[in-house]
């Protein structure tokens, strides 16, 4: 069974953060998850709960959650409350390093205990909430050191969901009680495969890497409620008489923690200046004990201002049941004082909070509300438009009470404010967006024997789609059907007007035993398409069964791939099971396909054929030299391989004044895993067939080099038959002159990215065997030097950022054309020719002076004039 164990730093039996766990974890129980628990009274150290036993939590909790906690950390010598505020107060707020061996020490210990429980459990998956608050160091680095020990042992991947509600700038940040910014004495968020950080909203997300730049994963999850107008009823009838509210009164609602930073106080100097007018009545929910002192000044304040009789405390209430379920007792919810309330208040500290529950709940319950101008309140709430006063001084001023009486005692404002609300609250905290994001993070299921993700993007393609889902569908090993339950098909809808989502969705349905996912990626692209599907399957199969079950029952070492797919090409029934056999065998991070076109398309064009043909075979013999970059038509990275890049990057590019991606997503992907060290295979088994409508439908484009962009835009630009309009072909053979043209381009785009490229990324390739085999030895060795050259006269440190490639390639073209044609007519064949004529501002430069005025020319990205005579980024 898939467990997930959960720890909520905030060591109270109900707080937001516990509710917001619920509500996740629901989610998660939902779809099969055993759900964890740890409450945190172990960890921090002012709630006075420190080895304090659980007695009756479990009864304020859904009955699926089963209470947990860490085993044992009484026996670590030394770890206690004392210890935690020391810590705090010495270590992170004033810098004083000299606990820090001790804090090391017990860290190390806290983590073996950590270990111990998540492996007795057989945890899949991790949710912490608020662990980068700097409460307790120890506890947040022993789960840091945990998460990667475990994640590497069991192969988990991003198993870790880790949310901050509260982070430095966020609680309390005036009182130095973390230090001041850059917080150097804050254990740093770790940077892990095994992590993904969940921010509760943009600002929240900017903060977080402005603070930690080095952390990639950063998802916003911001807190959801269940939008259903909360109803009187006879399950909560008599909630008013057994709290001794008259029913003709006006109530107000506060939910809260009875502690100083809440302000309670306020709503008590409103409730004495509306009682003036008004019958009103306020129910403060939440536990009286927690702060004895703090409890003890509301209640003598309310007698001081004569309206003891008009503020009920009534104890902790279960949180709302339709956002996580019914407790395990069988007492009042939130629910249902918001259904008896005419208001909900919120009248908080300026610093103190982050989100503000209590306002989403109150919207999504169709319940005006009042809040305080909290520091979070504009991005969270008061920026989307919803209505509702607001207090920007210390008490109530007699403004800010005239519009709440207003609004507590005119019945069509409340209704009309609290409809405005509702609408906007379902849009922007609807349960819908949660749903999103996890299902694309962690919870679509994934078979357990599932070997392979298939990203298919699809723009539109109803036309090719049932062609290629059969190709998928039909797949062999050897002299049979390949096991279905070995792959699976994850289809990125992007965006399509036509009948493919439809198709798609017919195809899943008659064919049952092949899993097929549909996914949808508003931004348009294929780059965007791409990177989604992979995501989405990354993450997916960091939960399979398989890598997490018992080990005499399966195999944890088996690796898994993310293999790319076109949706408009022809997949050869061993497609998929000589990659994966290749893959296994090989070890490599990327397995590359052969790509080619059909002959007999091209019967009656030799002249095109010929172009093509010899590109092709130039192609096979550089990928089975070194490996070859991915390209999106049919290729496999291993999961972790593809984690470790950080995935599919999009790069933007400006074309006719607006923002596009650009199209070589999956070529500088393939670089960015090979500059990580990961190694490539070519499969030259594993055929993916090229649909030949680029060639067909733009072909004008093609052999004048612009079939991808120009000036150094390389964009995919929509070459579907009747796309400009003309639903007619222009199927014809190249004149002499065009064939010549063509063949230029395809080989001098051929060139720099096939044979130059991977010993530019790799000089020590230049020393092994076959590759000197291929140069010969004096132009290996004048490659290699002139490469050290260029690498420190260019001041080039990293070749992984975009393009950061393409200079030095095609300086090495030009300084090595005649050497480099030379050893293709000798590999490839004698119809490979010689090197196209140079640009016409080469021509006549003096030989001295020739490399000087290839990097002038290579370097000038404002004219993109050696993109335009490379052929801007392929041709066939």
């Amino acid at each position: 069974m898939a467990v997930l164990w959960g720890v909520s730093f905030d060591a109270t039996p109900l707080s937001g953060l516990v509710v917001e766990f619920l509500k996740t974890a629901r989610l998660f129980h939902d779809r099969g998850y055993e759900v964890h628990l740890d409450l945190g009274y172990d960890i921090k150290a002012d709630k006075g709960r420190f080895f304090v036993p659980y007695r009756d939590e479990a009864r304020l909790l859904p009955s699926w959650v089963r209470l947990s906690r860490i085993h044992d950390l009484d026996t670590v010598d030394g770890y206690d409350a004392s210890l935690v505020t020391e810590v705090l107060q010495e270590v992170v707020e004033k810098g004083e390093l000299r606990l820090m061996p001790e804090v090391e020490r017990i860290a190390n210990a806290l983590c073996e205990r950590v270990l111990a429980l998540w492996e007795s459990l057989r945890v899949t998956r991790v949710l912490v909430e608020n662990g980068t608050l700097p409460e307790n160091i120890m506890v947040t680095r022993a789960l840091q050191q945990a998460i990667v020990v475990y994640g590497a042992r069991h192969r988990l991947g991003r198993f870790v969901l880790w949310r901050d509600h509260d982070l430095m700038w966020q609680s309390e940040p005036g009182s130095g009680k973390y230090g001041s910014p850059p917080y150097p004495n804050v254990p740093p968020l770790l940077d892990s495969v095994h992590v993904r950080y969940l921010a509760l909203h943009e600002r929240a997300k900017a903060l977080t890497r402005a603070w930690a730049p080095h952390v990639r994963h950063i998802d916003v999850l911001p807190n959801t409620f269940p939008h259903r107008a909360a109803r009187v009823g006879p399950e909560n009838a008599s909630f008013r008489a057994d709290h001794a509210i008259p029913d003709t009164a006006r109530l107000i609602a506060r939910t809260t923690r009875i502690i100083p930073q809440k302000r309670i106080d306020r709503d008590i100097h409103l409730v004495a200046e509306l009682a003036r007018t008004t019958d009103v009545h306020l129910f403060v929910a939440g536990d009286t004990s927690e702060d004895a002192i703090e409890y003890r000044r509301l209640t003598a304040l309310a007698d001081g201002l004569g309206v003891a009789d008009r503020v009920v405390f009534g104890g902790w209430l279960a949180p709302d049941t339709d956002a996580i379920g019914a407790p395990a007792g069988g007492s009042y919810s939130v629910r249902d004082l918001l259904a008896h309330a005419d208001l909900v208040s919120f009248l908080t500290s300026y610093d103190y909070e982050s989100y503000g529950n209590p306002i989403g709940e109150a919207i999504a319950a169709k319940v005006p509300y009042i809040t305080s101008g909290y520091e979070s309140y504009p991005t969270v709430y008061g920026d989307k438009g919803f209505r509702a006063p607001v207090l920007h001084h210390d008490l109530p001023t007699p403004t800010f009470v005239n519009e709440v009486a207003q609004l507590l005692n005119d019945d069509t404002l409340q209704s009309a404010t609290a409809e405005h609300n509702h609408r906007l609250g379902t849009r922007h905290f609807g349960r819908s967006s949660a749903v999103t994001l996890l299902d694309r993070l962690v919870l679509t299921p994934m078979g357990t024997r599932t070997r392979m993700s298939v990203i298919l993007p699809v723009y539109n393609e109803a036309a090719n789609l049932p062609a290629v889902l059969e190709s998928l569908y039909w797949q062999r090993d050897g002299d049979g059907r390949l096991d279905p339950e070995l792959y699976e098909i994850v289809l990125v809808d992007n965006n399509s007007t036509d009948e493919t989502v439809a198709l798609a969705k017919r195809f899943a349905a008659d064919h049952p035993d092949l899993a097929l996912h549909i996914v949808h990626e508003h931004e348009q692209g294929v780059s965007c398409a791409r990177r989604t599907g992979m995501r989405f399957a990354a993450e997916r199969s960091c939960g399979r069964p398989a890598a997490t079950a018992d080990a005499d029952t399966c195999a944890t070492d088996e690796r898994f791939y993310l293999v790319s797919a076109d949706a408009d090409c022809r997949l050869d029934p061993m497609w998929l099971s000589t990659l994966l056999e290749a893959m296994d065998d090989s070890g490599a991070a990327i397995g590359v396909c052969d790509y080619f076109y059909r002959e007999e398309h091209f019967q009656d064009r030799p002249r095109l054929w010929d172009a093509i043909s010899r590109t092709l075979r130039c192609r096979s013999v550089a990928f089975s030299l070194f490996g070859g970059f991915p390209d999106g038509k049919g290729f496999a990275v291993e999961r972790e391989a593809h984690d470790r890049a950080g995935g599919i990057e999009i790069f933007y590019q400006l074309e006719n004044g607006r923002f596009v991606n650009h199209l070589s997503d999956d070529w500088d992907f393939g670089i960015k895993v090979a500059a990580l060290g990961g190694s490539r295979v070519y499969v030259p088994a594993s055929r993916v067939e090229i649909n030949p409508r680029r060639v067909d439908h733009a072909l004008e484009e093609v052999i004048a080099g612009r079939a991808y962009g120009a000036h150094g835009t390389i964009v995919m630009r929509n070459i579907r038959p009747g796309a400009d309009g003309d639903s007619t072909a222009r199927v014809r053979d190249l004149t002499e002159e065009e064939a010549h043209r063509a063949w230029a381009f395809s080989i001098k785009d051929f060139v720099p990215k096939n044979l130059l490229l991977p010993v530019l990324l790799d000089p020590g390739l230049l020393a092994t065997s076959p590759v000197r085999e291929f140069f010969g030895a004096p132009l290996a060795d004048a490659l290699r030097q002139r490469i050290e050259e260029i690498v420190d006269k260019m001041r080039l440190m990293d070749f992984t950022p975009i393009h950061a490639y393409k200079t030095p390639s095609f300086r090495l073209y030009f300084e090595f054309a005649d050497e480099l044609f030379e050893r293709l007519r000798a590999t490839v064949g004698d119809d490979i020719g010689h090197p196209p004529p140079l640009p016409a501002c080469l021509e006549d430069i003096p030989r001295e002076r020739f490399a000087e005025f290839v990097a002038y020319y290579c370097e000038d990205r404002e004219s993109g004039e050696a993109h335009d005579y490379f052929g801007n980024g392929g041709v066939f």
